[in-house]
């Protein structure tokens, strides 16, 4: 049997090996995700009215290395589940262009000394990436009445 030309940029074996695990992961990643974007929203704030300009604020480093970390994970899970994978990367990639332009208005917010506001865009797309999340690690506790149902 001739090997998959992925099985030399990813070790299928070992992802396998973890593929059970790996909603759970996900979904703690996500919820880690949601707790440095306050942070990051927090420190967003805190520079603003440190500084005269939108010069002083930067990038959450935390909030940018999870959501790469969730990038990531997202894409190992299409390997092990293609149709969730697939569904779940396109939320969490969804979620990483929220931030990146929510990050943008902030600094335009900073820039014009308006009132910071919520991320909002990113939060909704947060709470589309936790449901599916959640509905992929935790089907098990209602796949009994849903398969009565279905």
């Amino acid at each position: 049997m001739l090997p998959s030309p992925l099985e030399f940029l990813v070790p299928l074996g070992a992802l396998e090996s973890v593929a059970e695990v790996l909603p759970f992961v996900i979904l703690a990643v996500v919820f880690v995700n949601l707790g440095t974007r306050f942070l990051a929203q927090r420190s967003y704030v805190r520079a603003a009215e440190a500084g005269d300009d939108d010069e002083a604020m930067s990038r959450y480093l935390p909030h940018e290395v999870v959501s790469f970390l969730l990038i990531v994970l997202s894409f190992a899970f299409m390997i092990v589940e293609p149709h969730g994978g697939m569904v779940l990367s396109v939320l969490v990639l969804g979620m990483v262009v929220a931030d990146f332009f929510e990050y943008e208005a902030r600094r335009v917010e900073a820039r014009n000394d308006m009132e910071m506001d919520r991320p909002n865009s990113a939060l909704a797309a947060s709470a589309l990436v936790v449901a599916y999340a959640g509905y992929q690690s935790l089907f098990f506790v209602v796949a009994p009445v849903w398969n009565a149902i279905v």
